[in-house]
Parts: C-alpha cells; structure tokens; sequence
C-alpha cells in the first residue's frame, strides 16, 4: 500500500481566516492536481501563529456550519485534509487544535497538550491545554497526531506508538533560532534529530510540516520532511519558501523494517505503567 501525500508549507495572514481558508483550499486543489491522498498544513495554519488578544475572534468551533470549518469538510470528499486553527468549545475555551478530514467527515481532532511559555513563546497566556493523545483509523491505516511542543517531550510520541499509530503526523510553527556556522539553524537541525530518531526508535513514519515566514520579528524556517521506519529521510524540503512538497512513500517498508528490527514486538508497556506508578507514588511521598 502506498501513501501519496502533499505538504503545504504555507506562509499564512496573521488573524485573517478568510483569506488563510482560499489559500488552503488554492492548496488542496493543487495537491489534488498532483494525485496526493493527504495534504497537510502546519500549525495554527488557518490562523497564524502570534494571534494572542486576537485569540477570540481568530476560533472556530469544528461543525459543518461554520463558514470556515465546512468548506474543509466538503473539500476532504476528494482528498484527505489535516490543517491546524484555533478550536473554540462551548465554554469559550480555546484551544491550538488540528483535525484530519476525510470523505467529508471529521475523523480526529488533536489538542496541543504542551504549550511552551518561555523565551519568545507565551501560548500558555492565550490557551488551554490538551489532555489526550490518541492514534486513530484512517484509510491509509492507523495515525496518530501530534503539535510542535507536543513532539519535544517523549511521552506523546509514546502514547501514539502503543496506541497503534503507524504513521505519526508532526506539524509545527517552527522559528528559526540558534544561527551558527554550521549548514543548518541549530533549532531545525535539533527538530530534524528528533523526527529521525522517532522514526527509528519506533520504526514508524514520521510526517513533519512546519511554516514558513514571518510574524512580529519571528522567521518561520519551513524544512518539511518525511522519515521512514528506518529513520531515513524520505523527503526533506527546503528552508524559508512557500510551497507544496509532495512525497509517495511504500507503507509495506513497515513490516520490512519491524521484521528485521522488532523493537515493537519487544515493547513492554506494563512495565512502564507499572514502573511510572511506582516513580509518582515514590515522589508523592518524598
């Protein structure tokens, strides 16, 4: 089975969801155009990035109704969509959301769960925080979906794997940070690490889209990429540009890989809820 997919590195319009949803469906016509099955989009992509006291106006709630979130809907008829806006619930909470549609229905919808408020972030000011991470079914198989932060901390990444996620979706407003002498910012050398090795130490794929351009001095540094089971990168775009990357990639290299490396079979996840409980109950009476 393969997996013909398209990445939208976008550069989006601070606060201006009408004009952030044509570029996304402009997108999408163009992933459809290029015979991919998926097209994904960063981060807070319907919105940008440094929203902050435009939070409440910038959210949408995630039914057909609503001007913005269903013309999305409609458009996963023909091609499957994951793309990230500010979620408002009925209690006028917001969260950093992103959802994966799929022949017209909304199949998941992931609630960034760590919020970094420090340096340059300051999300936790603006935004409630995520609770759950869950894989889920989809046509090309079992994903699951992750939101920048969410993907620096081991445990998310973790959850999904023995969840059965087989594909673990990454997208991102990534900025650039730590210019050096080396080829590479250090925080996209660092981002691009970390895929690698999630890649290879759950030899699963792993699917980055971060954005590109800039908000309130911040550069956005692009560089979406694919990495294989083997933790090889099977697509790796370029920094800073707007544009649609498109990549196939062979999911049969799954069972390849975990028949000649099976850290899957292996796995003890009792072990760690049974170790976990025993650390937390050991530092709740410290």
């Amino acid at each position: 089975m393969h997996l013909s997919l398209g990445l939208a590195q976008i550069y989006p319009k601070l606060g201006d969801v009408q004009a952030n949803l044509d570029k996304h469906l402009a997108f999408i016509a163009q992933a459809k155009a290029a015979g991919c099955e998926l097209v994904i989009f960063p981060e807070l992509s319907l919105t940008g990035y440094q929203v902050q006291d435009l939070v409440p106006e910038a959210a949408i709630e995630p039914v057909a109704g609503n001007p913005y979130y269903g013309p999305l809907l409609e458009a996963s008829r023909e091609i499957d969509i994951v793309f990230g806006f500010i979620q408002q619930d009925e209690r006028e909470r917001f969260t950093i959301s992103s959802a994966y549609l799929s022949g017209g229905q909304t199949l998941h919808i992931h609630r960034k769960i760590y919020l970094p408020t420090y340096g340059m972030f300051d999300e936790g000011r603006y935004f409630d925080a995520g609770e759950t991470a869950r894989a889920f079914d989809t046509r090309f198989g079992r994903v699951g979906l992750l939101i920048c932060e969410d993907f620096w901390h081991i445990s998310p990444p973790y959850l999904l794997w023995t969840d059965g996620a087989d594909v673990m979706i990454f997208t991102s407003a990534s900025p650039s940070r730590g210019l050096d002498g080396s080829d590479r910012l250090a925080g996209s050398r660092w981002v691009e690490l970390v895929n690698q090795a999630y890649g290879s130490l759950f030899t699963s794929f792993v699917i980055h889209c971060n954005r590109v351009g800039y908000e309130d001095g911040k550069n956005f540094w692009g560089g979406s990429s694919v990495v294989g089971p083997d933790g090889e990168f099977l697509l790796h775009g370029h920094y800073f540009d707007e544009a649609l990357l498109t990549s196939t990639n062979d999911l049969n290299e799954l069972h390849r890989t975990r028949s000649r490396l099976p850290l899957l079979r292996d796995e003890n996840p009792h072990m760690v809820l049974r170790e976990l409980g025993r650390a937390l109950g050991k530092e709740g009476h410290s």
